[in-house]
């Protein structure tokens, strides 16, 4: 077993069909609304007002509708409103299983308790790192803003597996390297499935498709999420009194047995499960 959604538990576990899950899917994809998007049903902001906020988050810490407040675009009551109402009519998966005849409540409650019992072990809570990593605070930080841009820059939904130490980096499709200096010696790498990276490109080109894009635009996006997440990381460094200097991302293909992890390095790999088929992974390369 590994790091599952609890959709791809109950499908595995033969208790649903994939064609009833894709239903409840649906079901959800049309009820839950994002932020922004409430905020524009409620008439309270437009869609370019979500968009100077979202361009406004790629080198901010923020969740959007704070950063919607600070820019003078939102009232705290009216955000406040917005978050009631996201929580008032939000879906959960089980939930629209049952609305979709497939689970009773009972079940429901049942399947969520073996479901937690079996991910109890995989899923990571918080961030831990193992013991005598330099650096410490930094590296949590950094783990902590690649989670959050991931949700806020990708619009990504993922479930973090706990971190560890590897020799060896899995090869996967596509990697992309940033070198930190200053007050680390270090390296940023962002691994990605080919389906993965075509998901980055559409976040990071806004596009509905990238089926046509040339293999380097689609490199760019995920070198260009790269930047993102270190330029913040950079900044939330300073204000803990740490100098980091981040340098241009480059593009990795690693072979087919991966990559050996240079002598005199510590590899932190954090696995980012985002669901069947597709591999996503958080490492950090730190100066013994």
């Amino acid at each position: 077993m590994a790091v599952k959604f609890f959709g791809q538990y109950l499908v595995e576990k033969g208790i649903v069909s994939r064609d009833v899950l894709l239903k409840a899917i649906d079901l959800q994809e049309r009820k839950n609304l994002k932020l922004g998007e409430m905020a524009v049903a409620m008439g309270c902001v437009t869609q370019a007002d979500i968009e100077r906020a979202h361009n406004a988050q790629l080198s901010k810490d923020m969740k959007l509708g704070d950063l919607l407040v600070e820019m003078g675009i939102l009232t705290l009551n009216q955000l406040n409103d917005i978050i009631t109402r996201q929580k008032n009519t939000h879906l959960y998966i089980g939930e629209a299983l049952v609305l979709v005849g497939a689970l009773t409540n009972a079940q429901l409650v049942q399947h969520l308790d073996d479901f937690k019992a079996d991910q109890a072990q995989y899923v990571a809570d918080r961030i831990e790192l193992p013991d005598a990593i330099p650096n410490r605070r930094i590296w949590e930080t950094t783990a902590d803003l690649t989670y959050k841009m991931i949700t806020r820059v990708l619009g990504i939904q993922f479930r973090p597996e706990k971190c560890r130490v590897v020799s060896t980096l899995d090869a996967n499709f596509m990697m992309a390297a940033m070198d930190l200096s200053g007050d680390v010696d270090a390296r940023y790498l962002i691994s990605v499935s080919e389906g993965l990276q075509k998901t980055v490109a559409k976040a990071i080109l806004r596009e509905e498709s990238v089926d046509n894009e040339p293999v380097e635009v689609l490199e760019d996006t995920v070198m260009e999420f790269v930047n993102v997440v270190c330029g913040n990381v950079a900044a939330k460094a300073s204000q803990m009194g740490v100098i980091i200097n981040i340098n241009p991302p480059v593009t990795i293909r690693p072979p087919s047995s991966g990559l050996p992890v240079p002598e005199g390095y510590t590899a932190l790999c954090f696995p980012i499960h985002v669901g069947e088929g597709e591999k996503l992974e958080l490492i950090l390369l730190a100066r013994q």
